[in-house]
């Protein structure tokens, strides 16, 4: 990781760890959901919370954030722990889609920026923030044996672009990490809300 990356902005710094620790609730809800042991609650809650991180950081070329570090994977467990404490296979579903959006919300402006830290233009750094805000969730999905979002019509990774372009346009005009990333949460956040709170979809293809 570039050093300071983390110090960039305490927006951004806020926003790595509070993606992690609700991606990671996500992971456990869902086992949770599916009845499983603690173990399995704290393998889907650091494979959903670090998965899309990972394929960031290994596809600009960064050290893999979370390799030489305890705290994300502290903050994975802790979660994991709480999700199992609380008794959460009572929530409801509507519970993990909210959370989900609000990691979505993050992950999509945080991925965007480590995209930048590391110089990949404007439009990767789109791609970047898409891929960390989707591909943990992707993941928790096929391990819970749950249908893909991937594969419906909801608006999921069509949010997290939407962030993910607030924040590099922002950036790009010259506003500051702190403006350009919490109108990116804003926006990624409001769009997945509206999609949740009033059933709206994408046209599929051919649409009568």
């Amino acid at each position: 990781m570039i050093a300071g990356f983390a110090d960039v902005t305490p927006l951004i710094a806020v926003l790595d760890y509070a993606g992690v620790a609700v991606f990671a609730a996500t992971g456990a809800l869902a086992a949770a959901r599916a009845k499983q042991t603690i173990v399995t609650f704290v393998f889907f809650a650091a494979v959903t919370g670090v998965g899309g991180g990972t394929l960031r950081d290994l596809l600009i070329g960064a050290p893999v954030f979370w390799v030489h570090r305890s705290d994300y994977l502290g903050v994975c467990i802790v979660a994991a722990a709480l999700v199992w404490l609380l008794q959460a296979d009572r929530w409801r579903l509507r519970t993990l889609l909210w959370l989900d959006a609000a990691g979505m919300a993050a992950y999509a402006v945080i991925g965007a920026a480590k995209g930048a830290a590391y110089g990949v233009p404007p439009v990767a750094q789109v791609a970047m923030g898409v891929l960390t805000a989707s591909f943990g969730g992707i993941i928790r999905d096929l391990l819970a044996n749950e249908p893909s979002v991937l594969l419906s019509r909801e608006i999921y990774v069509s949010a997290a672009a939407l962030g993910a372009v607030v924040y590099v346009v922002g950036t790009q005009a010259g506003e500051s990490t702190f403006a350009a990333g919490g109108a990116g949460v804003i926006a990624c956040f409001g769009v997945r809300a509206a999609a949740l709170g009033f059933g709206l979809t994408l046209p599929g293809y051919r649409d009568r």
